[in-house]
């Protein structure tokens, strides 16, 4: 499968996953739904959405809802194979900083798929976060 077109039909079960799980999102704040869907190198897919909080500070990205399933699932780093983020806003929405980072520790070089009902555009982890500080700066 190839990721590297943003149209390539190889996104269309990510992008599914990632649109139903957007419709789940728990936004009772923001009104800001969105959806993330990773794809594992198995073959499998895992599905995330923003939970809000009224405790702001604890809420939880869409992308890192996906990873933390994923790893309970039993991924470890180097099985991600691409991630589609999804919303309805006019304006193509990438992943915050804190889930840059989080991604960065488990896929250093990822396809990342931006979509919303009538756009999309394809990006990556390393121009998201250049140079990311990951496990490897803490090999002994």
């Amino acid at each position: 499968m190839s990721f590297s077109d943003p149209q390539s039909p190889a996104w269309g079960p990510l992008l599914g996953a990632a649109w139903d799980a957007w419709a789940k999102a728990y936004a009772p704040y923001s009104g800001f739904h969105v959806g993330a869907a990773l794809l594992r190198a198995d073959g499998s897919i895992v599905p995330g959405c923003n939970v809000e909080n009224a405790a702001y500070p604890v809420a939880q990205c869409a992308e890192r809802t996906a990873l933390c399933a994923a790893v309970s699932q039993g991924m470890a780093v180097g099985e991600l194979v691409a991630l589609a983020v999804v919303t309805e806003a006019a304006t193509l929405t990438p992943p915050c900083g804190a889930c840059r980072q989080v991604l960065a520790e488990f896929a250093e070089d990822l396809p990342i798929l931006l979509a919303n009902r009538s756009e999309r555009t394809l990006t990556g982890i390393r121009e998201l976060l250049p140079q990311a500080f990951t496990g490897r700066h803490l090999a002994r």
